[in-house]
């Protein structure tokens, strides 16, 4: 598997695991305290991830020769919640039979 393959795959959980804390911090800040502490934390964390991430489907992108559309799919699965670890699965499975024949 390549280098910039398993970065992206690292980036992708890290940046659903951002999102869940982000989340979490914007729960507490506007229904449970009114304490923004969870956001101060979790905002620029999520956000330095959420560019690794931009910068990771590019890599992978470019490693695997991947289509247009699956970039734009890529990159735009970057702002719903979860949803970048949806796509690195699909790219994981997309990826598997490659691996499997070369073994």
């Amino acid at each position: 598997m390549p280098s910039a393959f398993r970065l992206f795959r690292a980036v992708a959980i890290a940046e659903a695991y951002s999102w869940a804390g982000l989340l979490i911090g914007m729960f507490f800040k506007y229904v449970v305290v009114g304490d923004e502490i969870g956001v101060r934390i979790f905002g620029p964390i999520h956000g330095a991830i959420f560019v690794l991430y931009g910068l990771a489907v590019l890599a992978a992108a470019r490693a695997g020769r991947w289509s247009f559309g699956t970039v734009v799919l890529g990159l735009a699965c970057a702002v719903p919640p979860f949803t970048t670890v949806w796509f690195e699965r699909r790219m994981t499975r997309r990826l598997e039979p490659a691996v499997q024949v070369a073994a």
